[in-house]
């Protein structure tokens, strides 16, 4: 079994910063993508960012140049700053972690809100 485990989420102001992190344990494949994807009630889950092993990463278009996301190989980890957070920003976050085409894993969420 694989277990993702995030952390870091809670109440903001708009402006302001959040760090996440997820953990991963269990039997993976370690040339993996892990990422983070997010979604807002009554909206569909949306990518938010991920990365390769090799440190390859993708941003969804509404959050290039405020989020950035990075990878522990050694730690088995996955973390995402959070900067310039917006109201539009708020919802639970979801680590993920996958390879090959069907094998996926989910945390199971943490919640960001940005609010003032």
């Amino acid at each position: 079994q694989v277990e993702l485990v995030e952390s870091g989420g809670g109440l903001v102001q708009p402006g302001g910063s959040l760090r996440l992190s997820c953990a991963a344990s269990g039997a993976f494949f370690s040339l993996n993508i892990m990422g983070w994807y997010r979604q807002a009630p009554g909206k569909q889950r949306e990518l938010v960012a991920d990365i390769t092993f090799d440190g390859r990463t993708n941003y969804a278009d509404s959050v290039k140049g405020r989020f950035t996301i990075s990878r522990d190989n050694a730690k088995n980890t996955v973390s995402l700053q959070m900067n310039s957070l917006k109201p539009e920003d708020t919802a639970v976050y979801y680590c993920n972690l996958r390879w090959g085409s069907v094998v996926n894993y989910w945390g199971k969420g943490t919640l960001v809100t940005v609010s003032s």
